[in-house]
C-alpha cells in the first residue's frame, strides 16, 4: 500500500524559473488585493495624474477593471501598440463594460502592472523576459478570478 508521501516523492522537481513565476504571481495578486496597490513613491510630476487615487481614496474598482488592465498590460509587454492605442483612443473600455469614471483606475493598474514586470526584468538582469512576464500576468489573472468566484464547494 503506497504511503501518502509517495506521490510527492515521484513528482518531478519544479524548475526554479517556474517556481519564481509562481511566487511573483502570488505576490502581485496579494498586492492587488489592496486598493490602491502599494507604490514605492509617487512622483507628482510624472504620476501626478494618479494622485486622486491616493489622496481621495475612491472605492476599489470592479474586477472587470482589473481584467481590462491586465489586457492592456499584455499588449504593452507584447509591444502591440496599435491595439493599445486603438483601445484608448476609441474608448473601447466603454464597449467592454467599464464606466468613464473607471478610466483613471484602469490606467493606473495598467501602469502599475507593467512597472512591476519591467522592474522584475531589471532586477533579474533581463533573465525574466517579456514572455515570462506575460505568463506571470496570466497567473495573476487566474488568481484574481479564483478570488472573485471560488469554485463551488470551496470555502475561503
Amino acid at each position: 500500500m503506497p504511503s501518502r508521501w509517495d506521490y510527492l516523492l515521484e513528482t518531478k522537481p519544479v524548475p526554479i524559473l517556474d517556481q519564481l513565476l509562481e511566487e511573483v504571481s502570488k505576490l502581485l495578486a496579494k498586492d492587488l488585493a489592496q486598493w490602491p496597490p502599494p507604490v514605492e513613491e509617487l512622483d507628482l510630476d510624472v504620476g501626478g495624474t494618479f494622485a486622486p487615487l491616493f489622496l481621495e481614496r475612491p472605492p476599489r474598482p470592479s474586477a472587470h477593471v482589473y481584467g481590462e488592465a491586465l489586457r492592456l498590460s499584455h499588449w504593452e509587454l507584447e509591444r502591440e501598440f496599435e491595439a493599445y492605442d486603438d483601445y484608448m483612443r476609441n474608448k473601447r473600455y466603454l464597449e467592454r463594460g467599464l464606466a468613464p469614471t473607471d478610466r483613471l483606475a484602469l490606467l493606473f493598474l495598467n501602469r502599475w502592472l507593467v512597472e512591476q514586470m519591467l522592474g522584475l526584468g531589471e532586477a533579474t538582469e533581463s533573465r525574466i523576459k517579456r514572455t515570462h512576464m506575460r505568463q506571470i500576468l496570466d497567473k495573476v489573472e487566474a488568481r484574481l478570478r479564483l478570488v472573485q468566484s471560488p469554485p463551488s464547494g470551496l470555502i475561503l
